[in-house]
């Protein structure tokens, strides 16, 4: 009897852990493992939080994919809420009259159509095209994002494109498809080992940290730049403020930028920028397109400069036929796909259904966006 009683409080005492930390023991493994941040207030002491009433989800050909159940899967954590779904970004543009939570995305159509909304949850970690809207600023509303979710997936296509670029296997890859066997396409002293090398990851926020993980994990020399404080993680030798990139870049081998969209990082990579990296420098880019001077960086790649560029993210984009990025000395280019993973919408799920869990109970909200700060 006594040992029934023991696992009955065993199970009773983790049930309510798991229920502190989040949904379920996915969940709060989830919210651990990724060091999700949740809001300091619980959001029932926001003065425009309600129970949901009407909740638009948008369910594009990923989200069907990924989990056809969705809606029927979230109900459960909604109260009684309404759910309507779009099928489009287009259609979820307009059946946001009467609605107070979107799951979908945060635009200024979306702001200018949903007068009610009180809740966006933003499927992506990018919120650039909300934050440039002017009513964001002019009304009583909660925005999450997805930042941290994408970033394993994005930090492991970041070391790809670093050792696609360091061992040149972009060289050899295109001597493959024109069938030639040449073993001097490039001279071995070129083929760097990455180890004791320097990484510089330019924005240490939960896609920077995995990007810098990994770099540590490779015996790289991590240095980061963050805009809010210089607290990072043990494996990082050195975090600074945002003014002393220009100071560490110079000592970089390998630049990264993981920074999101801002007035302060539109245009942060320009000519001035390129000109101190070190001769040889590679710079890998899977922030946003327009934090980089398009233009500066193919003179900085064609002049000889930079070793090596790899994009994800471009300006513009799409990348148009016969752009001369395309053509660029050195480079490699990924169109915007690297958050994406056989891992990517299980975690994107559970931190949808969690957060929407939250917001009907009015409590501690996951990845809350700074209107202020822009992300």
């Amino acid at each position: 009897m006594v040992r029934i009683l023991c696992l009955f409080v065993s199970a009773l005492l983790f049930s309510i852990a798991v229920s502190a930390a989040g949904h379920d023991a996915a969940t709060a493994t989830l919210i651990e493992d990724l060091g999700l941040r949740q809001a300091p207030q619980p959001i029932r002491e926001a003065t425009y939080w309600q129970k949901p009433r009407r909740i638009v989800v948008l369910m594009e050909a990923r989200q069907r994919q990924s989990r056809p159940d969705a809606v029927e899967w979230l109900k459960p954590v909604a109260g009684d809420a309404e759910f309507v779904v779009a099928s489009s970004r287009k259609e979820m543009a307009k059946l946001l009259d009467g609605a107070d939570v979107l799951l979908g995305y945060c635009t200024h159509e979306t702001l200018t159509n949903g007068k009610d909304l009180r809740y966006i949850l933003n499927y992506s970690a990018g919120v650039d095209k909300c934050m440039s809207s002017p009513l964001i600023k002019e009304r009583d509303l909660l925005v999450t994002n997805m930042q941290r979710i994408y970033g394993p997936g994005i930090a492991e296509h970041t070391i790809g494109m670093m050792y696609m670029l360091t061992r040149k296997l972009h060289v050899f890859h295109d001597r493959q498809r024109e069938q030639q066997w040449d073993r001097k396409a490039v001279t071995r002293t070129q083929m760097w080992e990455v180890q004791s090398r320097t990484m510089l990851v330019v924005g240490l926020g939960g896609i920077g940290t995995e990007i810098a993980r990994r770099a540590a994990a490779l015996g790289m020399r991590v240095l980061a730049t963050r805009n809010s404080s210089r607290e990072g993680p043990d494996f990082m030798e050195y975090v600074g403020l945002s003014h002393e990139l220009a100071e560490l870049t110079k000592q970089a081998d390998v630049v990264v930028n993981a920074t999101p969209l801002t007035p302060a990082t539109t245009g942060l990579f320009d000519r001035k920028f390129f000109s101190e990296m070190k001769p040889g420098t590679y710079f890998i880019n899977v922030g946003r397109g327009k934090s980089v001077v398009t233009g500066d960086l193919i003179d900085a790649l064609n002049s000889g400069h930079l070793g090596g560029a790899a994009l994800d993210v471009q300006d513009p984009e799409p990348l148009p036929p016969g752009h001369p990025l395309w053509s660029a000395k050195n480079i490699i280019i990924t169109p915007h796909i690297s958050a994406g993973s056989d891992a990517q919408m299980e975690r994107y799920w559970l931190v949808v259904r969690e957060n929407l869990r939250r917001y009907t109970n009015g409590e501690h909200m996951l990845n809350v966006v700074d209107i202020k700060r822009g992300y």
